[in-house]
C-alpha cells in the first residue's frame, strides 16, 4: 500500500500530552477550526486513533468522538497529538 502523500499547502503541529488532557486539547483543535485531520499516537509511536475533519462540521458531530478519545484516554498515560493544519 502506498504511503500517503501530504497536500503542500498543509503543515503538521506536534503536542505531547498526559492521558487526563487529551479531550481538552482535542476539543480545542476541533474549536480553532483549521485542522483537517487530528491522530493520536500512544507512547509506542503507534497511531490509535485518526479524526478527519471536514469543513462546515457542526458541533454536536463531533459528540461521539469526543466521547471516544475519552475512553482512549482512560487508558493511555502519555500520547501524542498530531494535527494537520491547512
Amino acid at each position: 500500500m502506498p504511503a500517503k502523500k501530504k497536500k503542500k499547502n498543509s503543515k503538521t503541529e506536534e503536542y505531547k500530552v498526559s492521558g487526563d488532557q487529551i479531550v481538552k486539547k482535542v476539543k480545542q483543535l476541533i474549536k480553532e477550526g483549521n485542522a483537517r485531520r487530528i491522530m493520536i499516537k500512544n507512547e509506542h509511536d503507534e497511531i490509535v486513533m485518526e479524526i478527519p475533519l471536514t469543513i462546515g462540521a457542526v458541533g454536536a458531530i463531533f459528540a461521539p468522538v469526543l466521547a471516544a478519545v475519552g475512553a482512549l484516554a482512560a487508558l493511555m498515560t502519555n500520547c501524542t497529538i498530531i494535527v494537520e493544519k491547512k
